[in-house]
């Protein structure tokens, strides 16, 4: 049977490269980093080494890297720090954030009684820029906005550098949730308007459980996690040191193999929506994924001519046959409720079956041509 792994937005297989690193680190740098004897300045040494990397990578120095246990982590650290220790009252963000923002600021709403603003969404999701500005334009408390680059269940993408510069010039924090588009896209945010930002390192290739926040200097953010002076004060814990280096080998190699990986997965995701076009008359593609220049090289979300009381199998028939693919967000598979961005974005066609498909390197052609023939064998089944 064919093994065929289409969820690389939920998270990516690890480079040969990146489990040789963890090796190395785990039998070889095993003294405490906060420890000032030999052992402990060696493994000190490898987290700040890697600090340095990702900051040079990303156009930063390595005092703005803040090392956490994932994006999640980060952006909990940015929302709830600059409410409870910036002086925010005001937070601006949109319906089809991920979760970790939305959730936290839910909380922030109500335990902090902050005002929420939720930016329109234009057709397809499109964040309305406009709108941004004029909801900015009547605050006069201080604000953040929070928007993500890449949206990670229909592939969006958010002009950062417009979004910034609306924000400096309203005087509000921008922060924003890069978990789908760092190791992907070439960013430099030290040539955008950006305060904060949230990084994952299983979403290019590195392992899980680790991330950092990207926390421009002087903003005053305190630690969530009390007990000790670790990531500058605002992190307490021992660091995972195996797995920021290996997150750093990771993001370096993505970095060096950007152009040649994208130009390679944007030729799957063009055969692949090529291929369902030919194959299954009336397939459609939420949000904007079905657009090769405005969307995420790496997402295609599927709207399949089939109702979804027709088709509330089929996520495990095709893992039956092999295929791994999502209905969105890994982080809330569990939950009845279905996607919270396909419910926001979508007019009239919520009855259909939606699915994401999302692409790596790792991918081949062969299996490109094996899912389009799956799916078109299912729908022409429920018809």
């Amino acid at each position: 049977m064919n093994q065929v792994y289409f969820d690389n937005a939920a998270t990516t297989p690890l480079r040969s490269e990146v489990i040789a690193t963890m090796q190395h680190v785990l039998s070889d740098v095993y003294g405490n980093p906060s420890s000032t004897h030999s052992f402990g300045r060696e493994a000190k040494t490898q987290v700040e080494l890697a600090r340095k990397k990702i900051a040079s990578i990303l156009g930063v120095t390595a005092s703005e890297i803040i090392f956490t246990s994932g994006g999640t982590e980060a952006d909990n650290l940015v929302l709830i720090s600059c409410v409870r220790d910036l002086g925010v009252r005001h937070i601006v963000t949109s319906f089809i954030e991920h979760h970790a923002v939305l959730h936290t600021v839910a909380f922030l709403k109500k335990h902090f009684g902050i005002t929420v603003s939720y930016v329109n969404l234009l057709e397809n999701g499109v964040v309305d820029l406009m709108h941004l500005e004029k909801i900015l334009q009547e605050t006069s408390c201080k604000t953040l906005v929070s928007l993500m680059h890449v949206n990670n269940e229909v592939g969006n993408i958010l002009d950062l550098k417009k979004a910034g510069a609306i924000c400096k010039r309203y005087d509000a924090l921008f922060h924003s949730d890069t978990v789908q588009s760092v190791g992907h896209y070439d960013l430099d945010f030290s040539k955008i308007d950006i305060d904060f930002a949230a990084v994952s390192a299983h979403k290019f290739h590195g392992p899980k459980g680790v991330g950092f926040a990207f926390v421009k200097k002087q903003h005053g953010l305190k630690s969530l996690i009390h007990g000790g002076e670790q990531e500058k004060g605002l992190r307490a814990g021992t660091e995972a040191v195996y797995a920021i280096v290996a997150m750093a080998e990771a993001l370096s190699i993505s970095a060096a193999n950007l152009v040649s990986e994208r130009e390679y997965i944007l030729g799957l995701k063009s055969c692949f929506i090529s291929g369902l076009k030919a194959s299954i008359p009336g397939v459609k593609f939420n949000g904007l994924s079905g657009d090769l220049q405005k969307s995420s090289y790496t997402i295609v979300n599927v709207l399949l001519p089939v109702l979804q009381e027709r088709a509330v199998m089929l996520p495990f028939e095709l893992d039956i046959k092999g295929i791994a693919c999502s209905k969105g967000s890994a982080c809330q598979s569990g939950s009845s409720m279905g996607s919270h961005v396909l419910q926001a974005i979508q007019s009239g066609e919520e009855r259909f079956s939606s699915l994401r498909f999302s692409f790596s390197s790792f991918n081949k052609i062969e299996e490109v041509d094996y899912v389009v023939d799956v799916l078109k064998q299912f729908v022409l089944s429920k018809k």
